[in-house]
């Protein structure tokens, strides 16, 4: 059980609204939440198991707005979850029983990962993959979907990218589709991971629910944000922050 002064509680709330802005303008709101939450004194694989309550919510509200907008293929977005099923079950099972002080040092170096990628944009994978197009290579979605599920069962942090990479490059889908897609994906594999973690006693609810409400209220004014063009100021100062997070994780200072 972990108990929090009302100081505390304000900061967690404001933890995911900042998550929920950066989720929407540039993603990796995860690689904030953890290392607060961790640095608060929750245990890492509790923090790993509380971050997914935030995400189970945003990412519901996500689908219904999507839905709204009549983007949204919830057929689509349960076959591909089920490929990541397989994946997912087997990195949430790995992450209740991985070590607190091992756990610290993979996210650490996640961090510094998800650093490099805010300098990353769509052209870059397009680069790297040679474009949109699946043509040919669309079998290779699958076999990625299980990887994707294992990581995002496992630690969840940028998880969003790799599966808009897979899909936007294996589908040959719109990024607008590719969006909705990944939010079903993320709504529906965090169902079973929450199940695990929640076995495990690794979920602390209260917490989760205060980061969850700032999530939902930090996603609207990232979409409002991004419309004015903010989006490269949120990377910069996201870049900072995560980057000072991950070397203090390792014991740099």
């Amino acid at each position: 059980m972990y108990e929090y002064d009302l100081l505390s509680l304000i900061l967690l709330f404001f933890t995911g609204v900042l998550a929920g802005v950066i989720n929407v303008m540039a993603g990796g709101g995860s690689s904030i939440v953890l290392p607060v939450l961790i640095f608060l004194g929750i245990d890492p694989t509790v923090a790993n198991g509380t971050n997914r309550v935030a995400i189970l919510f945003q990412n519901f509200f996500a689908t219904l707005s999507f839905r709204k907008e009549g983007i949204a293929d919830v057929k689509t977005g349960i076959k591909l979850a089920a490929f990541t099923l397989p994946g997912v079950l087997v990195g949430a099972f790995a992450a209740v029983r991985v070590g607190d002080e091992l756990f610290e040092k993979i996210l650490a170096v996640v961090l510094i990962f998800v650093c490099v990628s805010f300098f990353l944009n769509v052209d870059s994978f397009r680069n790297l993959l040679g474009g949109r197009n699946g043509s040919g290579r669309g079998w290779i979605l699958y076999p990625a979907l299980v990887l994707i599920g294992f990581y995002g069962g496992f630690i969840q942090v940028g998880v969003g990218l790799f599966i808009m990479a897979a899909l936007y490059h294996l589908m040959g889908a719109s990024l607008a589709r590719v969006n909705a897609h990944k939010v079903i994906v993320v709504l529906l594999y965090t169902i079973p991971v929450i199940i695990i973690f929640f076995l495990s006693g690794n979920i602390s609810w209260f917490i989760g629910i205060c980061l969850a409400a700032g999530n939902s209220i930090g996603g609207w004014f990232g979409a409002t944000f991004s419309v004015r063009g903010g989006e490269k100021y949120i990377r910069v100062a996201l870049v900072i922050a995560v980057g000072l997070m991950a070397f203090k994780l390792l014991g740099v200072f």
